[in-house]
């Protein structure tokens, strides 16, 4: 048995996984890695300056983008220490109260990008459903509400939780399954009673990712109702065309997430390799994505960002 499949079960530190097998090639996975932590916070960074910067688009459906690209950063931010430091060598345990912490902002994390998705087919919804009573529908009031309830849905429910995880008994190899530490994983390795985690951590996935996404669904059937009752093809494409950032966001976060799931749950047998790559993907795909989604597909925001790189150039 190795040095780490006889760590101290007793010990209050947990062992970082990297990428198994390539070790020695770290440096060079550091690279990329590296630079896809780097255009998280640039990218995102940007789209929140821009937002702020340009008054036309002080409205509701970019104060809630600026809350995803806010949320995308802070992801960016909660893993990018224990990612990056197992990569330079810089660190390769972690204790449980860090780890207990680092998991407490990935879920809540995941929870909040989920539910400002929701908010976001809500204004397609109305900005298409009901035009005319939008900017009565979507007031700043409302918005700052929206924002409030957010936070605090994604934030007190998770607690429970999360704190009971200090109390349990970690009697198994304290080997972690990727760089950064999530519930399931903390709990895989629990000796003690793990009911209560189990059926409030599903309860908790039912109750906000899963109903999001049932909610979001059903958001894009009525639109496609209400778009297809439209008599002009050229504006019922101009119509779809308002939510195909939304759409794109809404999938680069939830597949994902269903791809770990189903790696977790039915990939046992799978390479540990693939455990960290789809762990890897989960944390940084949807930060790495939207930036470029919206600047790509949000004519406002592409125009502020090209005249933001040619006033640079000047």
């Amino acid at each position: 048995m190795s040095p780490i499949s006889i760590l101290n079960v007793s010990s209050s530190r947990f062992i970082l996984t990297g990428f198994p097998g390539l070790e020695v090639h770290y440096l060079w996975i550091s690279i990329p890695f590296s630079s896809i932590y780097a255009m998280v916070f640039l990218g995102n960074c940007m789209v929140l300056h821009v937002i702020r910067t340009e008054p036309s688009l002080h409205q509701p459906m970019f104060y809630l983008l600026a809350m995803l690209g806010l949320t995308d950063l802070c992801m960016g931010l909660s893993t990018m220490y224990t990612v990056l430091g197992v990569l330079w060598g810089i660190i390769r345990e972690i204790s449980l109260d860090s780890c207990i912490a680092q998991s407490y902002f990935i879920h809540g994390l995941s929870f909040v990008e989920s539910s400002v998705l929701l908010a976001m087919a809500f204004d397609r919804y109305i900005a298409i459903c009901n035009p005319l009573r939008y900017s009565s529908i979507l007031t700043n009031d409302k918005i700052m509400k929206i924002a409030v309830a957010i936070l605090c849905r994604s934030s007190l429910l998770i607690p429970p939780v999360i704190i009971r995880l200090k109390f349990l008994n970690y009697c198994r190899p304290h080997i972690l399954s990727h760089s950064f530490c999530l519930h399931q994983d903390l709990i895989r390795m629990a000796c003690s009673d793990i009911r209560f985690n189990s059926i409030y951590g599903l309860a908790l996935v039912i109750s906000n990712l899963l109903l999001d996404a049932v909610l979001i669904l059903i958001s894009y059937i009525m639109i496609l109702y209400a778009v297809l009752a439209i008599a002009s093809r050229e504006e019922r494409i101009k119509s779809l065309q308002t939510c195909v950032s939304h759409i794109c966001a809404v999938s680069v976060f939830y597949i994902p997430i269903i791809g770990l799931t189903m790696v977790h749950r039915f990939g046992k047998h799978l390479s540990p390799l693939v455990h960290v790559l789809m762990g890897n993907i989960y944390i940084l795909f949807p930060p790495l994505m939207n930036p470029i989604i919206y600047s790509i597909k949000t004519q406002q925001i592409r125009r502020r960002v090209q005249r933001l790189f040619y006033l640079k150039r000047m």
